[in-house]
């Protein structure tokens, strides 16, 4: 009568005597429920991040514009908006007033920057904003006449001389407060903030939301609760939170997918010749099947559970970097849920079950008596289903990069990102075929170094299927790491070339005072902010953020944009220049109109004049001052450059070798990112990479005591595991490097016009890593195991 053992039995004996795949299989699943619970909390943070409401707490009810910038695109059924924030902040119209006044008392709220003569800045505001942000009176009274002030801080009376948006103005103060600041009356705040005719809000009081709504008709947006909050870096660190946690979460999501398949097919191949005994001796296909699925639930439980500690811990850190620079706003929190931490708990089940069973299938539904004839020999012959799958996910990256190199704009940068998804899943899907190639090519130098080497070729292509496990997460390191960093490297040596090549200004005045009086000087103002740019046509139609200068001068004296077609002397109002990768995704030239957002919303038709080359480095958008006049919260020229000696008393100047240094600190936000993101799955595959090789050297201990048996040395064999590991390591880099550099070439073509920049050392520390990974973690447990053979 044949044997039929218990499911639950046998999962808990190989638990029991092979705990070695159990462990490689429990730190597999455990590093990919720690980066999905991660990247879930920051994507759950990002949906639900909220502050309260500070400047208008007090304020029932706040009418403001939206902050949003909506564009139906498409038509018909498959019609859809896409939005964007605006860049600055978007003010409503002044005669909403008029409106609301009927229904209680309309506050209207406008804040702008103001200086002294010494240089110290604070914000202004009118009287009538002490409604709903008290600023009670500690000496004289409240203005209101043109002329007069009330000031914060400082005793004293007389006569103060402040820059505002709207000009150099004297004022005479007649009041002081206890919060810093300086207070108008509600008339002259308006003419002073530079945009007369809107408003940053109003406060209303008395009237409820609704009968507001339906005063308003549409033309606003009515504010309550937390709403009125209104804090322009809360959207921004929403959007990135959501977009880091979902769209960087997705990739690390899919490779850490991949690589726990992969752990834990290895895990069941590794033990064919028992499944095969089983079969021998009676089992079913049923019972190896419920044997697999039964180890999947003993492990992969306890590592979801376990795996959610660090992945809040991950979180945690990460939140609080981006907190401390400055990228989400200090009274947003951490967001830590149950949805994020199940959901990944979930997925390494489902990860676990689903590669136990595919791994297992063959195993299960192959007869008895060829059991044991088929386990004792790596079947060369090609899956049937995971081969058409690869073969076509090879065809789908090589189109994708073949449209990427022949696109600019959004759509290279679209493509190349399905180019390193693509590859990727044809590196998974074809392992045992890549890793079969890259044994011959790769075993021909092993051979030529003696009969160490000859046997590591010859181990190496005769177990493809061992071979790929290791190679597959070295690949993955290598393409992400190296795709993330030298996309920063490249962008910041275009940048920092374009500044310095572009830039004939001798000298910088950063926030400068009294700017009219230095342009009639000969210098050149720029106010430097950002635009929003509607390219595309049709369902392709996308918002794409753009640097802008706006400019006072003559822009020709102080940088050369490197202009391409057109003329910048033609810059006027309703005209614009815009850099090539601009015109090139909006598929526009000289003469064409460009529609624009202006910082504040406004939209703007402007005519291209001029289309130029350094637009990454010095501005993607180089537009008239006076057609930013109104529409951006600083009201006034963020820059000076001048030409000769440096100017005196008109703000801290630097010189253009100080300003190009500067400007690269307002990089370093980025770049933290990428290389945080770099690292984070570098060092998830890193981590796989080395439990794979642990567990397949741990596995082959009666290979290695074999080859002691027959004579060879204990040296001799640890030379042959180096030529292996070299191997796995060779390949690994290589194909990593051949995926990264294809989604990098059309990638950065698209953003600074040039072949990417890989620093030297960077990428060789991204070698020599790969290389002493793959020979620790060969050389650790096979000692041991040579140790143990020995005793």
């Amino acid at each position: 009568m044949p044997l039929r053992p218990r499911t639950n039995g046998l999962a808990r004996a190989v638990l029991r005597f092979r705990p070695a795949a159990f462990v490689g299989t429990f730190v597999a699943l455990l590093m990919t429920v720690t980066i999905v619970s991660a990247c879930g909390i920051l994507l759950e943070t990002g949906i639900r991040a909220s502050a309260p409401p500070t400047r208008y707490a007090a304020a029932p009810v706040v009418v403001a514009a939206d902050q949003q910038v909506t564009l139906r695109v498409g038509s018909g059924e498959g019609a859809y908006d896409v939005s964007a924030q605006v860049p600055e902040h978007a003010r409503v119209d002044a005669a909403l007033l008029d409106l609301l006044a009927p229904l209680g008392r309309a506050v209207p709220d406008v804040s702008f920057p103001v200086r002294d003569r010494a240089g110290r800045a604070f914000d202004a505001y009118g009287w009538g904003s002490t409604a709903f942000s008290p600023a009670g009176l500690r000496s004289g009274r409240a203005p209101d006449a043109p002329g007069e002030v009330v000031l914060g801080g400082a005793e004293g009376t007389g006569r103060i001389t402040l820059d505002t948006p709207a000009g150099q103005r004297e004022f005479r103060v007649v009041g002081h407060t206890d919060r810093p600041g300086a207070w108008f009356s509600d008339a002259e705040a308006r003419a002073l903030s530079g945009h007369p005719r809107t408003l940053d809000a109003i406060a209303v009081f008395g009237a409820d939301a609704a009968t507001v709504r339906a005063a308003v008709d549409g033309r606003a947006q009515v504010l309550t609760g937390a709403d009125r909050a209104m804090d322009p870096q809360l959207a921004g660190a929403k959007e990135m939170l959501a977009g880091l946690g979902g769209s960087f979460g997705g990739i690390a999501t899919l490779v850490a997918v991949f690589t726990a398949a992969g752990t834990v097919a290895l895990s069941v191949g590794q033990r064919s010749r028992e499944f095969a005994l089983l079969r021998a001796v009676g089992a079913t296909p049923r019972q190896i099947r419920r044997t697999v699925a039964t180890e999947a639930l003993l492990v992969a439980p306890v590592a979801g559970a376990l795996g959610c500690v660090p992945g809040i811990a991950l979180a945690s850190w990460w939140f609080g970097r981006l907190k401390e620079k400055g990228a989400v706003p200090a009274a947003v929190d951490l967001t830590t849920g149950w949805i994020p931490l199940v959901s990944a708990a979930g997925i390494g089940l489902v990860t676990a079950l689903l590669a136990g069973w595919a791994a297992a299938r063959r195993p299960a539904r192959i007869r008895p008596g060829r059991a044991l004839a088929e386990s004792a020999v790596e079947r060369l012959r090609p899956g049937w289903i995971r081969t058409p799958l690869g073969l076509a996910a090879l065809a789908g990256g090589t189109a994708c990069a073949t449209l990427a190199a022949g696109s600019s704009g959004p759509d290279a940068a679209n493509a190349a990102l399905g180019v390193v998804m693509l590859f990727m899943l044809a590196v998974a899907l074809l392992g045992p075929l890549i890793a079969r190639a890259c044994a011959t090519l790769f075993g021909l130098p092993l051979r030529a170094t003696g009969a160490a080497g000859s046997l590591a070729a010859a181990n190496s292509r005769t177990n493809a299927r061992r071979l790929a496990s290791a190679i597959t997460p070295i690949v993955l390191a290598m393409a992400f790491s190296s795709t993330l960093v030298f996309l920063h490297t490249s962008e910041d040596r275009a940048v920092i070339r374009q500044q310095q090549t572009g830039m004939l200004a001798d000298h910088v005045v950063t926030d400068p005072h009294d700017p009219d009086r230095a342009v009639a000087a000969g210098a050149v103002a720029l106010t430097r902010t950002t635009v929003l740019a509607v390219v595309g046509s049709g369902p392709e139609r996308l918002i794409q953020s753009a640097s802008a200068q706006g400019v006072a001068g003559d822009i020709t004296t102080v940088q050369d944009l490197g202009v391409l077609s057109g003329d910048l002397a033609r810059l006027a109002p309703g005209k614009v220049a815009v850099d090539r990768t601009l015109a090139a995704a909006d598929r526009a030239a000289v003469g064409d109109r460009i529609e624009l957002r202006l910082p504040d919303g406004t939209r703007a038709d402007p005519e291209i004049v001029a289309v130029y080359s350094r637009g990454l480095g010095l501005g993607e958008v180089t537009l008239p001052a006076a057609d930013l006049a109104g529409h951006t919260t600083a009201g006034r020229p963020t820059e000076l450059l001048v030409r000769g000696p440096a100017p005196e008393g008109v703000g801290p100047v630097l010189t253009a070798k100080a300003w190009t240094s500067a400007r690269s600190v307002d990089r370093e936000v980025n770049a933290w990112a990428n290389t945080t993101m770099a690292a984070v799955l570098g060092g998830f595959a890193a981590v796989a990479a080395a439990n794979t090789l642990v567990m397949t050297v741990l596995d082959r201990r009666r290979e290695l005591h074999l080859l002691r048996l027959v004579g060879s040395t204990r040296r001799q064999v640890l030379r042959m595991l180096y030529g292996e590991a070299l191997l796995v390591s060779g390949a690994g880099v290589a194909l990593g490097s051949a995926i990264a550099l294809t989604t990098l070439i059309p990638l950065t073509k698209a953003v600074t016009g040039s072949a990417p920049y890989i620093p030297p050392t960077v990428y060789g520390s991204f070698v020599v890593a790969a290389t002493t990974l793959t020979l620790a973690a060969t050389a650790l447990p096979a000692r041991r195991a040579l140790r143990l053979g020995r005793t």
